[in-house]
């Protein structure tokens, strides 16, 4: 695909905060003239909204591990086509809170279906699309969930499934450090954010001295 925007994504266990940076480098973009399109995963069109509706809610509960991937598989690829790609064709930078690697981190390595066999997955569902960068913020699971009064369907799974997850994500990135930034959630709010805009920019000025 010939693109010109920028495409970065959130990934992380539970209450990682992922949410809120996802916001913070949005509007710090925004201020210094991007166009920025916000989305998430599960969701960012009413059909994959749908499909987060039954992957997330208790009522689910004992969903089938394999249909649950394709589940995740099938939102992603209806996001990519309907928001995403487009974004980036127009230039935009898509800001994503999760992506392709939670569901390796989740169903790969939490289900145990297989690492490859996920992510396989997913990249024929998006035509093969991974973001620029991967932003992982790492958090305890004891920590993590902690924050939560109530609990959706995924973040009610045993400790022993969010520390696989995490276990995941640590090995997905140490074996792809070129697309990730990994930084500790237990930071200051303000010096991830800074963090995060620092890298994004840095990426985006190397990438239009690329292109001049």
């Amino acid at each position: 695909m010939s693109r010109s925007g920028y495409f970065v994504a959130f990934e992380g266990g539970e209450g990682a905060g992922k949410s809120t940076q996802e916001r913070l480098l949005a509007a710090s973009l925004v201020e210094r003239g991007r166009r920025v399109v916000r989305t998430r995963e599960p969701g960012g069109t009413p059909a994959a909204e749908a499909m987060r509706a039954v992957v997330l809610s208790p009522q689910y509960t004992g969903l089938d591990p394999r249909a649950e991937a394709l589940l995740y598989a099938a939102a992603r690829g209806e996001h990519v086509a309907q928001v995403v790609r487009p974004a980036l064709e127009r230039g935009d930078v898509v800001v994503c809170d999760r992506y392709l690697d939670s569901s390796v981190a989740y169903q790969g390595y939490g289900r145990g279906l297989g690492v490859e066999r996920i992510r396989d997955l997913s990249l024929w569902a998006t035509g093969g699309l991974l973001p620029d960068l991967a932003v992982l913020l790492d958090v305890d699971p004891r920590a993590g969930l902690a924050r939560f009064a109530e609990r959706d369907r995924l973040e009610a799974e045993p400790l022993e499934f969010h520390a696989r997850v995490r276990a995941g994500f640590l090995a997905i990135a140490a074996a792809e450090p070129h697309r990730y930034l990994v930084l500790a959630a237990g930071q200051p709010v303000d010096a991830i954010a800074a963090a995060v805009l620092d890298r994004v920019v840095t990426d985006l000025a190397a990438r239009n001295e690329a292109a001049s």
